[in-house]
């Protein structure tokens, strides 16, 4: 029986996160129980462990006597975030350049021909998911678990931000650029090369995401 609740409190968490990313569940909303227990036809049992597990990740918050909201990230969250998702990610390309096979690098190649196929088709939906891929692509290279499990956690509350930094002039041609510039050091089997490149492409999207904000907020003052 412990084995179907745990797996019924992760099924609950996995719908729920999906409803953060995809915005139906809004960053500051609340989460009400009740009518979510109602929704998805199950006790408030379950419901409860998987917001205790979306509170761990990030993702939500919980108020005593107020209850459970969606989190919202901040600038300041955003530039605590970035360095060490630079420095892990960095690392994890570090690593592959090292481990990565032959086949593994002709399976990235393929990914790499399929984002640029979707930037020149300026797909940035298309574009994004292949971009995710080719991250986890890495990250699964570098064989190093607790990295993988520090990113996964990270990349959760970036992506709760939902900002769109492709759209900022000229980002997504130079995303693809530094993609190239990872790919080319990952096929040279330049590990240092293959780390510089990984954090300048970190680096650089944070610096699009930081003007974004910038010019949002400049369409907001009178």
């Amino acid at each position: 029986m412990r084995l179907i609740a745990s797996s019924l409190h992760d099924e609950v968490a996995a719908q729920l996160r999906e409803r953060i990313f995809s915005g139906e569940l809004l960053p500051g909303s609340f989460l009400d129980e009740p009518a979510l227990a109602e929704q998805m036809n199950i006790s408030r049992t379950p419901l409860r462990e998987a917001l205790k597990v979306l509170t761990a990740e990030g993702l939500v918050r919980h108020e005593p006597r107020r209850g459970c909201f969606v989190n919202e990230v901040t600038e300041q969250d955003l530039d605590d975030i970035f360095p060490v998702l630079t420095m892990l990610e960095g690392r994890c390309a570090f690593e592959a350049a090292l481990h990565a096979s032959a086949a593994d690098l002709q399976a990235l190649e393929a990914l790499h021909d399929k984002l640029a196929r979707h930037a020149r088709a300026r797909r940035i939906n298309d574009y994004y998911a292949a971009n995710y891929a080719i991250h986890e692509a890495i990250i699964t290279l570098a064989g190093n678990r607790w990295l993988a499990q520090v990113i996964g956690v990270l990349r959760k509350i970036v992506k709760l931000a939902r900002l769109q930094q492709l759209h900022a002039p000229g980002r997504l041609e130079e995303s693809l650029a530094e993609h190239q510039a990872v790919f080319a050091a990952l096929q040279a089997r330049d590990a240092a090369a293959a780390e510089a490149a990984m954090r300048v492409h970190l680096e650089r999207q944070r610096e699009a995401l930081r003007e974004l904000a910038r010019n949002r907020l400049g369409r907001r003052t009178p």
